[in-house]
Parts: structure tokens; sequence; C-alpha cells
């Protein structure tokens, strides 16, 4: 379905904060420049119509709702301007953003979710496609399209890359929901300091016209979202590290960590059944026998996280898809929030870029031989090294070269992992309602670029947005151990990924 013969603008309007800032220029750090070649990020959410409110009140109320929500973030109705000597900033000059009502009623929240591949009209319902941020000097840094469809809403927020990142952008949803909900005090007040070693001297010397994304926008690319139920994940995570416990008397396996994670989160688990559960383990590790070779290694290396476990999964899964020659090395990059490994620590809710690409090589003959452990190990490894003393030497090394992101796939093996599954995507609640899914537009997309989402439901599932050129895909789509794996669970990808089937409980409503 065609976004452009299906979708209808019925007005567009500047908004402005309520409150006239007071916020000094902000400077562009060592992690804001390198993205100013990179696009507008482009998340949202698909919403359940209002039950009550109708469409003309409903655009007025999220328009007012924006307007003060952007009093508490000044740098996004601001625009960038360039002093003399090459420095860029945020002038938090109440400029306004660009609010966007569109109409597209001959698509439904089905025509969404069903699919087996995300449909392209989900790209028309963001504003600024193909923006480079670099032109944040001369367009608003944030557009909101809010768009009907023929049985809901969705509102899609189109955000500069180079003033915000993944745990800024979500901060400013998060709170726009809140004050459309009407809670008076903000939960989380972003910080904007400028006070660290992000804050840099060196200038980044933009070409004439200014920079431009460095991948092939128009390369042919196909889109899935898979999701992994918490079970699924745990028991990829359990075979990854290993953790099969063997039962003297019959030897059959059970999954201690699982088990453990089931009873800790049962809400019918009472205080008073908390000494039968306590005994009941206290029996399990008694009987059980650990591998000594699992004890070397879980002491050595620690325990491998499930989504290390889950990258590692998907990383072999593409490797194996693209044909590579084992002697190829492949990539797995990986955006890193830095905010807690620098010392001292940036605030939380610091807002700006503070993440880093941090890049794992191995070869295809290494990721497709060797086990699940090991990648996943390889993975671990250059997260857990990322310190704050790496996170310094990132800086430096762009100090000494300062230079835009180069994002893509430039030699057809490597992956980039952005995005986070710990991310408060379905806490957006705007008062009628959370999302019944959350979707991307069409920026910063190429051949390996996978986003991570929590999954609808919580508790620890996860959904991978999964961009790949389309032989790749179709490979993915036929791995047995991506697709079912040896965890001993069946993933049925046809309704577990059909998020309307899931929604709304039903089952054969979609052509999956």
């Amino acid at each position: 379905m065609s976004s452009a013969t299906s979708l209808t603008v019925v007005s567009q309007c500047n908004v402005f904060p309520d409150k006239k800032s007071t916020l000094e220029d902000l400077k562009l750090s060592v992690c804001d420049l390198p993205m100013l070649s990179c696009h507008y990020i482009q998340k949202g959410g698909l919403f359940a119509r209002h039950p009550a409110l109708p469409v003309d009140s409903l655009i007025s109320h999220l328009k007012q709702s924006l307007s003060q929500t952007l009093s508490h973030f000044p740098p996004l109705a601001g625009r960038f301007s360039t002093d003399s000597n090459g420095y860029i900033y945020i002038t938090c000059n109440d400029a306004g953003v660009d609010f966007i009502h569109a109409t597209a009623n001959s698509i439904s929240t089905q025509d969404i979710l069903c699919p087996l591949h995300v449909p392209d009209c989900v790209r028309g319902f963001f504003a600024f496609e193909s923006t480079v941020s670099y032109q944040g000097h001369y367009k608003p840094i944030l557009a909101v399209q809010v768009t009907e469809l023929a049985d809901g809403v969705f509102i899609g927020c189109s955000v500069n890359h180079s003033v915000a990142d993944g745990t800024s952008f979500w901060n400013f949803f998060n709170t726009f929901s809140e004050v459309s909900r009407g809670i008076e005090k903000i939960s989380r007040q972003p910080d904007f300091s400028r006070n660290s070693i992000l804050i840099s001297e060196a200038v980044l010397k933009v070409p004439q016209g200014g920079p431009q994304v460095t991948f092939n926008e128009n390369e042919p690319i196909c889109e899935r979202i898979f999701s992994f139920s918490r079970e699924a994940i745990l028991k990829l995570k359990s075979k990854v590290n290993d953790k099969k416990w063997s039962q003297k008397s019959d030897n059959t396996d059970v999954d201690a960590v699982e088990l453990m994670g089931k009873q800790s989160n049962d809400t019918l688990l009472q205080i008073h059944n908390k000494g039968k559960v306590t005994a009941i383990l206290e029996s399990w590790f008694k009987n059980a026998v650990l591998k000594p070779q699992q004890m070397e290694s879980n002491l050595s290396m620690g325990e491998i996280s499930s989504f290390q476990s889950l990258c590692a999964l998907l990383w072999r899964a593409v490797t194996r898809a693209r044909k590579l020659n084992p002697s190829k090395t492949t990539t797995f990059r990986m955006a890193v929030n830095c905010r807690h490994r620098l010392s001292p620590k940036l605030d939380t809710l610091y807002f700006g870029n503070a993440i880093q690409s941090v890049p794992t090589h191995a070869s295809a003959g290494d990721v497709l031989s060797r086990d699940l452990h090991w990648c996943a190990e390889q993975l671990k490894k250059t997260v857990v090294a990322h310190n704050d003393e790496m996170v310094r030497r990132f800086i430096e090394d762009w100090e000494s070269n300062p230079r835009c992101f180069p994002l893509g796939n430039l030699d057809g093996a490597s992956m980039t992992m952005g995005s986070s599954p710990r991310f408060p995507m379905y806490d957006n609640d705007f008062g009628w309602g959370r999302p019944m899914a959350v979707r991307s537009g069409k920026a910063n997309k190429f051949d390996g670029k996978i986003s991570a989402f929590p999954g609808r439901e919580g508790n620890g599932t996860v959904d991978l947005e999964v961009v790949l050129a389309p032989e790749a895909m179709a490979g993915i789509e036929s791995d047995h151990e991506f697709m079912h794996g040896d965890m001993g669970f069946e993933r049925d990808w046809a309704h577990e990924g059909c998020l309307f089937c899931n929604f709304y409980g039903v089952e054969l409503i979609c052509d999956n």
C-alpha cells in the first residue's frame, strides 16, 4: 500500500512553548556532532481511537499538550547556529516545532499490524523523511504528526539526531504523554548541563552544503518485526550460559534460571510461601551437579545477558544468510549508553547524545563454526570493556580527527544494533490507553540496521526490528536456528508476529 496515495495532510502549523525559554545556548558535544549526517530519529506509537473525544478536539488537545511539554524541553523548539569559530550550538530561541494533522482513512490498524513485513504506509506517518540533522540550522528540530486511521491514531515524532539520542527521545515522548494525561508535575525533568568531557574544543569541519548520509538511501530493503517471548529468551539465555542443571537421579535437565525467574515474577506467590520455595530451590541445588567447565566460565566472564544472547543469535543468522566468505570480517555494532560509564557519571536524564557505537569483529567462519556462547561472549567482552577509560579513548580519537559517523553497511558484512528494549516505549498513555504497537519511519535504515524494542506485554519480552536486503531477509526467515532454534521451543512467527492478533487475543483474523 503506498503511503503517498493513501495519506492526506489536513493541516500543518507551528507550535510554540507556552513559556519563554531562559536556557542559554547549548554547545553540541562530541557525541552530538557525528550525528549531523544522520537522518532525524523517527519513532511513534499506534493507538486505538479515543472512545469519546472527537478528532478535532483531540488534535487541539495534543497541540496544547505539546506546547506545555516544549517548555520543559527548550532545545526542541530551537534551531542550530554556527559561530565564527565553527562551533555549532542549539539556540533555545522558541522558534517552534512543526505539528501536522493527517488522515489515512483507507488504512486500518490491521493493515499495519498483520502483514509479515512492515508495510510502506508506515513511512508516511512521520515528517522530515530523508532530512539530515545538519538541516536543523533552518528547519525545526522537532515535528509531531498525528495521523487518523480508519480505526486508530498514529502519533509520530521526528527529532533531530544531533539533539537527542534514544534516552532523550523517549523522555520527551513520555513527558508529552504525561502532560496530555493532565499530570501537573512531570516525573523526569531533563538535565541540560554542558560541563562534562563530552564538550570539546575540537571543531568539526562541515563540507559546503552540509554533510550527507553515508549510505545508499535507495537500496532495496525489507523490514520485519520479530517478537521474542520471555520464555523463549530465558531458554536462549540458559543455553548460551550453559545453565542446565543435571539431576543425579534421572539425568533430566531443569532450567534453574527460568524456574527462579518465574517464581520471582509470580504475582500469586505470597510471603508465607517463600519458605517453601526456598526449600525447593535448596533441594535442587543440593542434588544438582554443575559441570566444572561451567563454573570456570561463569566465574571468569560473568553471566551473558539475555540481550547479548539474542544479538548473538541474530549475528549468526544474518551472517549465514549473507553467504559470506569464511575469511570475511563481520562487524556487529552496538550503541552503548555512556551516561553511567563515565566517571563522574552523567545524569541519567542528561539531554543530548551520550552514546558511542562499539564494534565487535569476527570472521564469518568463526561466527558460523563456533557456537552461540562464543558469539555472545565476544559481544559481552566488548560491552564490558567499554568503561570510563574506553569512553575517553573514543573521545580522544574523535578529537584527533573530527568526523561524522559513517552509518551504513559499507562492506556488506556489518550489522548495527540501535535503540533498546529498556526504553519505556509502551509507557506512553496520552489519556486513552497504551500504544498497540511502536513503529519507526524510513530514517537511517539500510541493510543490517537492527532496532531493539520492548515487547508490548513487557516482562522481558523483546521485539527486534530487522532491516535487511531482501535476499538476506529470505535467508533468516528460512534459518532453522533463528526461526525455530534448538532451545526446546518453537516460535510460530506467523501469529506471534501478528500484533493485532496478540493485542485482541484472537486468531485467524489475518492472512498470516
